[in-house]
C-alpha cells in the first residue's frame, strides 16, 4: 500500500491549477489560501512571497519551488518589498472568480518574453483535525533548484510542466494536471528526506519496517478491531516492544495513532457518502454509533451530524474546491 496516497486520499485533497503567471512589476498577486497548501515554482526570473507568518519575504530563483503547508493569504511579486493592498491582484481574477477549472479564455496572462514566470496551485485540505503527518509539516518549505541533481524530479517535472502550459498543444490538460500532482508528491518527498532526524514522525516510521508494517494494517483495514497484540503478533514483536518502539518511532501510542486515522476516515465518509451514521461507524472499528459519535465530538467539536450539515454548507463557499480533476 501506498500510504501516504492513502493518507491524501482520506484527507479529501482537492487541486486547483492556478496557471503560469508573468509577473510584473506593476501589481502583486494575492492568494486566498485559508484551507490549502499553496505551491509555487518560479520558472524564469525572481519573484517574492509575502506572508503575515513569514519573518522576512521568501525569495525564489529560476527553479526553486515553495510549499505552503499552512493557509493564509499570501503575496507573490517582483518586490521584496510588501506592495501595497492596492496594487495586489486577486488570483480569482484569472481563474473565473473562483478555483474552477483553468479555460482557455480564463488563464492568467503570460508573456513569453517576461523576466519572471511563475506556476502556481493550490491543493485544498478542507476538514480538520488534519492526519498527523500534515500537521508536522513546516509551515513552508522551499526547494531550490540550485541543490538538486540537473535530472532530478523536481526539475525535471516543473520543465514538462512549463513547457505543457506554453504550449497548450493535443492532451494538454490530462498531462498538466498528472504533472502537477508528480511536482507535489515530489516536494513532500524533498521534506521527508530533510526531516529532523532527532525528532520523531511520519518519515522515521516508515524507516522502521515493522513499524511500517504496522502502519500498513492500520490504514489498510480501520474497520477491524485492531489491538496492540494483535497489531504485534503481526510484525513479530511484544506488545510492550511495539509500544516502546512505536512511541519511539511516531511520537504516539499506537491505538491513538489509530484512533487518528479512524476519525480521519470518518469525516471523509461523512462528507463524501449518504451512510448512515451505523454504518460509518463500522466502517471505522466501532460497534455502535453512540460510542464513535463520543470519540468524534471529542476530536473535532462537533457531532457527526453536525459535522455533515456544515460540510453541506461549506460546498457553497467560494473557495471550497469540489473535486480533483
Amino acid at each position: 500500500m501506498d500510504i501516504l496516497s492513502d493518507i491524501l486520499h482520506v484527507a479529501g485533497l482537492r487541486r486547483r491549477l492556478l496557471d503560469l503567471h508573468a509577473l510584473s512589476p506593476e501589481a502583486a498577486l494575492r492568494f486566498p489560501c485559508d484551507r490549502s497548501f499553496g505551491l509555487h515554482a518560479v520558472t524564469r526570473g525572481r519573484a517574492f512571497v509575502h506572508a503575515p507568518n513569514l519573518d522576512e519575504p521568501l525569495e525564489l530563483q529560476t527553479g526553486d519551488l515553495v510549499l505552503m503547508a499552512r493557509g493564509c493569504v499570501h503575496l507573490l511579486s517582483l518586490d521584496r518589498e510588501p506592495p501595497a493592498r492596492s496594487t495586489t491582484v486577486p488570483i480569482a481574477r484569472f481563474v473565473g472568480g473562483g478555483l474552477a477549472d483553468t479555460a482557455p479564455d480564463s488563464r492568467a496572462p503570460h508573456d513569453p518574453a517576461a523576466p519572471t514566470q511563475v506556476i502556481s496551485a493550490a491543493y485544498q485540505l478542507w476538514h480538520d483535525p488534519l492526519h498527523p503527518f500534515l500537521r508536522s509539516l513546516p509551515p513552508w518549505f522551499v526547494v531550490r533548484g540550485h541543490s538538486l541533481p540537473q535530472l532530478s524530479a523536481v526539475p525535471l517535472t516543473l520543465g514538462l510542466l512549463d513547457r505543457e502550459l506554453g504550449d497548450q498543444a493535443l492532451g494538454a490538460t490530462s498531462a498538466t494536471h498528472g504533472l502537477l500532482d508528480a511536482l507535489f508528491a515530489f516536494a513532500l518527498r524533498e521534506i521527508a528526506a530533510r526531516e529532523n532526524p532527532g525528532v520523531p514522525g511520519w518519515t522515521h516510521a516508515i524507516a522502521d519496517r515493522p513499524i511500517r508494517q504496522v502502519l500498513t494494517l492500520m490504514h489498510g483495514n480501520l474497520g477491524h478491531g485492531w489491538t496492540l497484540d494483535e497489531l504485534g503478533q503481526q510484525v513479530g514483536l511484544s506488545r510492550s516492544a511495539l509500544a516502546e518502539r512505536f512511541r519511539s518511532a511516531m511520537g504516539d501510542t499506537p491505538l491513538n495513532h489509530l484512533r487518528s486515522l479512524r476519525m480521519q476516515k470518518a469525516m471523509q465518509l461523512l462528507a463524501e457518502t449518504r451512510q448512515t451514521l451505523e454504518h460509518v461507524a463500522q466502517a471505522v472499528g466501532y460497534q455502535d454509533a453512540f460510542g464513535f459519535s463520543k470519540v468524534f465530538k471529542r476530536t473535532t467539536g462537533q457531532s457527526p451530524r453536525q459535522f455533515r450539515d456544515q460540510d453541506a454548507a461549506d460546498r457553497q463557499t467560494e473557495w471550497r474546491i469540489q473535486e480533483a480533476s
